[in-house]
């Protein structure tokens, strides 16, 4: 089921077994509780958001605008939580394969220590972020920071992973492992 409109943004979440929305459907089920570009802290703009960069220099492979994340959080089935949001930016950085073990410190460095208040990783959110780098690197799936989801906005979520050749078992295999791994992590619980 689609999360309701009114819906507060932390149990915003559509599992990754609900396949049958579309992408559009999804994304504007978010739209009432995800943050707005301008509710976006400065640091995360310049870290994340290649629209906010310095031209000609990429600090993070998988920089995505705030769009395409929230789509990715979307055929991710994760929902905005901050092990949902590690694990969709660090599965993003990792698709690209050509994220650096440079890359993936300064990253977890900046979320734990530079990131303010409910955007601030925390030591088990960073783990969820380096193995879904991993994940990523592993995955046949196209890179995500490539992909132009609006291009994918009438197909179901099901339909969009398939074209983008997202592993789904692979996914379900590690959020079992995450989910037995953080007990008391209300995002971890919810994924299968």
């Amino acid at each position: 089921m689609l999360p309701l409109a009114n819906i507060n943004w932390a149990d915003w979440h559509v599992p990754l077994a609900e396949d049958t929305y579309t992408l559009q459907e999804v994304i504007s089920s978010a739209t009432s509780v995800a943050a707005t570009q301008d509710e976006v802290p400065l640091i995360i703009k310049l870290i994340e958001n290649p629209n906010f960069s310095i031209p000609g220099v990429t600090l993070f492979n998988g920089a995505v605008d705030l769009h395409d994340h929230d789509c990715i959080h979307a055929i991710l089935g994760r929902g905005l939580l901050p092990k949902d949001e590690a694990f969709t930016i660090g599965f993003t950085m990792g698709s690209t394969n050509r994220v650096t073990s440079s890359e993936i410190r300064l990253y977890a460095f900046a979320a734990k220590f530079l990131y303010p208040g409910p955007y601030k990783f925390d030591d088990d959110d960073i783990a969820v972020f380096k193995d879904a780098v991993h994940l990523g690197f592993v995955s046949d799936c196209l890179p995500l920071n490539k992909i132009d989801f609006k291009n994918f906005y009438h197909l179901s979520l099901g339909e969009v992973r398939q074209a983008i050749s997202l592993e789904v078992d692979l996914l379900l295999a590690y959020y079992r492992i995450e989910k037995k791994r953080y007990r008391q992590s209300r995002e971890s619980q919810r994924l299968i």
